[in-house]
């Protein structure tokens, strides 16, 4: 793969335990398991992970700064929604923590729906909810790299306002990079204005170079004025020694997902968003597609980027990870249960594969 291509994994950050078959117990969400986890990731060859985000969930940003302070390399990407922050609030705090870590934060913005009300927030339909995303967006990326800014806009207004720590440009960094995702009209518009990174679900490759191609044409005929869109792959990684080692844990997984009726696999309840309507809607194909693409587990509760697995051993997932580079993915968030095992199997038996 490019040298420039970046792997990450994933902390669930769950007080409830069991997340998608995870063996940590009432341990799951401490401080040791977590900095763990963190600290396996460095040893092991990743560049860090996503932390997950929502109401009922720890609160992402005290766990990456958290975790942040006990490692010295890992990246926190770090999942926030407009609504839970304002945009200075989180502005402020964003550059703090990446001050602090040398240039260490990733910033995830989740526009999904969520418990607002819980914690004061209130929107509209759809429609309002990326313009009030694709705001916050732009006036994040404003006082990151302006100062003196003043804004009166739909959803947010800030009068002269500069942010402290000035952010420092790293080489070709101006500030921590915006991730993005979301796969309805109205999402693919602000990730063609607004994102850095376009994260997808485990999609197969025809359907992802199609929205690759989509987001692409989105960009020019909207006028993008920001560098290239960049593009992600979000997606579970089942990896044992054989291919028939893998299936078969897969399939133990999926019926274990039937006899629990998918407890703890779908942490993006409430009404089914475009993205996951579309991995939903994979089963009609069949149960694998592409060469060990599996959607089976979204029949048994699976949901998000447990939807959809990639299976098989390492060489033969690699083999599909590299397809999804040649159609122009470049950032890779991986995952698979118990967590802290598969970090340390997945980076010493699927990293250097992707990296030769």
């Amino acid at each position: 793969m490019s040298s420039n291509s970046e792997f990450l994994w994933y902390i669930p950050n769950d007080v409830k335990t069991g997340h998608r078959g995870d063996n940590s117990g009432a341990s799951a969400n401490n401080l040791e398991t977590l900095t763990a986890q963190a600290r396996a990731l460095e040893d092991h060859g990743w560049k860090g992970a996503l932390i997950g985000t929502g109401w009922g969930r720890p609160d992402t940003f005290t766990v990456a700064a958290a975790l942040a302070a006990r490692t010295t390399t890992f990246e926190p990407l770090i999942a926030t929604r407009p609504g839970y922050w304002r945009p200075a609030n989180f502005a402020a705090a964003a550059a703090t923590l990446d001050q602090l870590t040398g240039g260490r934060v990733k910033v995830n913005i989740v526009s999904g729906q969520d418990s607002l009300s819980a914690y004061g927030d209130s929107e509209g339909d759809q429609t309002q909810r990326y313009a009030r995303t694709k705001e916050f967006m732009r006036l994040v990326r404003r006082l990151w790299t302006e100062e003196d800014v003043s804004h009166a806009g739909e959803y947010f207004q800030v009068t002269n306002s500069t942010v402290a720590p000035r952010l420092e440009p790293r080489g070709a960094r101006r500030h921590p990079q915006l991730y993005f995702g979301g796969a309805s009209e109205a999402a693919e518009q602000v990730a063609a204005t607004e994102a850095d990174v376009q994260l997808f679900w485990g999609e197969p490759l025809d359907d992802v170079a199609e929205r690759i191609a989509r987001l692409k044409t989105l960009s020019r005929d909207l006028d993008r004025d920001l560098p290239p869109l960049e593009f992600g792959l979000r997606i579970t990684t089942l990896v044992r020694d054989t291919a028939e080692a893998a299936w078969a844990d897969a399939q133990a997984k999926v019926a274990d997902m039937a006899r629990v009726k998918g407890a703890g696999w779908n942490d993006h309840g409430g009404p089914v968003a475009v993205g996951q309507r579309r991995l939903l809607d994979l089963q009609a194909r069949g149960d694998v597609i592409d060469d060990n693409l599996y959607t089976a587990p979204g029949k048994f509760g699976g949901g998000g980027a447990g939807t959809t697995w990639l299976v098989g051993s390492a060489e033969e997932v690699a083999r599909s990870l590299k397809k999804y580079r040649d159609l122009g993915i470049t950032h890779f968030i991986l995952s698979d249960t118990p967590y802290l095992t598969e970090i340390k199997r997945q980076g010493d038996t699927l990293l250097p594969l992707l990296r030769g």
